[in-house]
């Protein structure tokens, strides 16, 4: 899938903001995909009722949870969201607790949600990359590597 500009817009990507636990956590990543028009508030409490569910699989390494549920009416277009936490909160995966960044993912289709995680996985995989993410307070910085190639 093509990355487009508006995959992760600015009014999408909180920086230091704080949550006290991983549900503020998950709806901070949901506000700001509510904010940059690509979910419905409904997505954030189906994002939320997965983790419940489920348990903590969305803490995918160590530090990073993506937040994210199946397919929804709530979701408008496929897009992220970037939150970076000023202090980390558990979710209870034990490999991979605490958690600082989070990021909200809602997808229209299963195509649009494999090519992001693909982007994903490319940061994920890098080491550098995803510290020089994690530290930055520039948010064209993220979109740039996370929209970009």
């Amino acid at each position: 899938m093509p990355a487009s500009d508006d995959m992760l817009s600015e009014s999408a990507i909180h920086l230091d903001a704080h949550a006290t636990n991983w549900r503020d956590a998950i709806r901070l990543a949901g506000d700001a995909l509510v904010a940059s028009g690509v979910t419905e508030d409904e997505y954030t409490q189906e994002m939320i009722d997965t983790v419940e569910e489920l348990g903590p699989y969305i803490v995918v390494a160590p530090g990073f949870a993506l937040a994210h549920s199946r397919t929804s009416p709530a979701v408008l277009k496929t897009g992220l969201s970037w939150v970076s936490l000023n202090t980390p909160v558990e979710f209870g995966n034990k490999s991979n607790d605490p958690v600082d960044l989070v990021v909200g993912l809602a997808a229209l289709d299963h195509d649009a949600h494999i090519g992001i995680m693909s982007k994903l996985a490319g940061v994920l995989a890098n080491p550098e990359m995803l510290a020089k993410l994690r530290s930055s307070t520039d948010p064209d910085e993220i979109r740039s590597a996370l929209i970009s190639n």
